[in-house]
This record gives C-alpha cells, structure tokens and sequence, in this order.
C-alpha cells in the first residue's frame, strides 16, 4: 500500500504549450531526492483537460519508464465517459503504471447507482489497483460515503483520494471502509488532521513547490507525531492557501517557473496568474522557506 506523499504532478510545457519532456524528468529526479513516496501524474494539476489523448499516454509512460521502479506512479485515467476511462485505464497498466487514479464522472452529473456502475465497471475492465478520487468543487458530482464503501468490497479498489476538505466526512469514511481501503486526503489544509485520524497519505498540489516539507508533514502526521507535524504545517498554511487563488494548477506552475523549476507554460483555456495574486504567492512561499 503507498503511503505519504503523493505529488499531485503538474505537466510541464514550454511557452508555446507543447510538453516540456525535459523538465518532467528533473521534476521526477526532484521528488525522488526529496522524499515523496508516488508520483501522481496526469490528473488535475497534470491539465489531463487539455492534453492529447496520445500525450496524456505519453506522459504516463516516460513517468514509468523514468522512474523505472524508483517510485510507484499513480495515472489518472478518469474520464466522464466510462468507455474512455476503461481505454485509458488499460494503457495506464500497459504502460507499468502502479496504480489508476479514477475521477468521478464530471459534467453529466450521474446518481449515485450511475456512479457505483461506472466504477464497477472500470474494476472489472482493468486489473489494476484503483483509486477513486471524489472531488465534487471541480466535477459537480459527489460520491458519497456509502456509495464508497460499497465500491471498497471491489477486489481491485484499493483507496479514494477525498478532496472534499470535509474532515468530519473523511473521518467518518475512515471509520466507515478504512480497514478495506486506503482513504487519502486530496486537501492540503486539510490533510495533516485526515492522517492523524488514520488517512494514510496526501495526494498534494503543494508537494510540487516543498517537496520535502511535505514529504516529512506526511511522515510525522502519519507517525501521530502532532505537535511536530503541526509546527510544519502551520509553516505550510499560506502556501497551501495561495495556491489556490486562482484555479489550480494556475498558481502552483507560476511559483515553479518563478523557482526556476518549470518554464511558464499553460495551456488554454487557463492563463498564468493574475499579477494581483503574485505578491501573495511569492510571500506564501517565503514562509515556508522555498
């Protein structure tokens, strides 16, 4: 089972947009050194909106490839389609990937039966471990905690990335199929208070900026270290905060190319941030010492 950190890994692209192959390879030499126990590639903050679907495959690939075995790479192959999710999910462990990460279906809204069905189906397409991810401020659908705990007796279901940012509801998951799946927080401000309930990691937008420090907020929240874990996080909190000023992943790949990790580019219909934002973002990262 992946525990700790999981980098929620922003696609790098150059100014025209088109994939930076380079730049993806030191950001995985990066999270390698620091300490971040998977790599999430190609989900939200990774634009999986805007790419190809031969890039979205593409970008997978040199992941697994790259890392060959170093670190357990999590592929996002959601889609809205079930037919689509099952292609993409089968690439994925074509390709080696370690995992699937499953977004629910976003924009057609399906009930609670549609959505226990799409995931059903996926599961039994594809063998390969997968996790739900439910993340109802972006898809306008949300999974709820039942409809989870029916989908945790699936054989290949092994854990649901909760960016609901309720900690009451992630609590009462955890209570409710934490013995038969893994339940990790998709919530940076939230996270540290998910593991110390019994979470069993962090899928981060904020890990791409600190790596390390979240790597080791992880590893002490994970411990029930809690006076350590939240001196860390309180250093964390601006820049949890102010990288989502604007829709992720605008902010999270301005600070990178402001840190020279990445160059500036963003793919339509997102833009780069807002040059009101910048001063918060800089300052956000001041504070925590990147």
């Amino acid at each position: 089972m992946i525990t700790g950190s999981i980098v929620a890994l922003v696609t790098p692209m150059h100014a025209d947009g088109s994939v930076d192959w380079a730049s993806l390879e030191r950001l995985l030499d990066m999270h390698l050194e620091a300490g971040t126990s998977a790599i999430g590639a190609v989900g939200t903050t990774g634009e999986s909106a805007t790419l190809s679907v031969e890039e979205h495959c593409e970008v997978i690939r040199r992941c697994v490839d790259y890392m060959n075995g170093r670190l357990p790479i999590i592929a996002g192959t959601g889609s809205n389609s079930t037919r689509e999710a099952i292609e993409l999910t089968r690439a994925a462990a074509e390709a080696g990937a370690d995992a699937a990460l499953l977004v629910t279906p976003y924009y057609n809204r399906p009930t609670q039966r549609g959505l226990f069905e799409h995931f059903k189906a996926l599961a039994e397409a594809v063998d390969i471990p997968q996790i739900l991810y439910n993340v109802p401020g972006r898809t306008c659908v949300d999974m709820t905690n039942e409809t989870v705990a029916r989908l945790a007796g699936l054989d290949n279901i092994v854990g649901i990335k909760d960016a609901t940012g309720d900690l009451q509801r992630g609590r009462e998951l955890i209570a409710l199929c934490g013995e038969q799946i893994a339940i990790y927080s998709g919530d940076d401000p939230t996270a540290m208070e998910l593991m110390l309930a019994g979470g069993r990691g962090n899928i981060s937008v904020t890990a791409n900026l600190a790596p390390a420090q979240m790597a080791e907020l992880c590893r002490l929240a994970l411990a029930g270290e809690r006076i350590a874990a939240s001196e860390l996080n309180d250093l964390l909190k601006p820049l949890n905060a102010a990288l989502f000023l604007e829709a992720n992943p605008i902010p999270v790949k301005w600070a990178m190319y402001r840190r020279g990790l990445i160059e500036g580019g963003i793919r339509l219909p997102l833009t780069e941030l807002d040059p009101n934002y910048r001063g918060e973002v800089l300052a956000a990262m001041e504070a925590a010492g990147i």
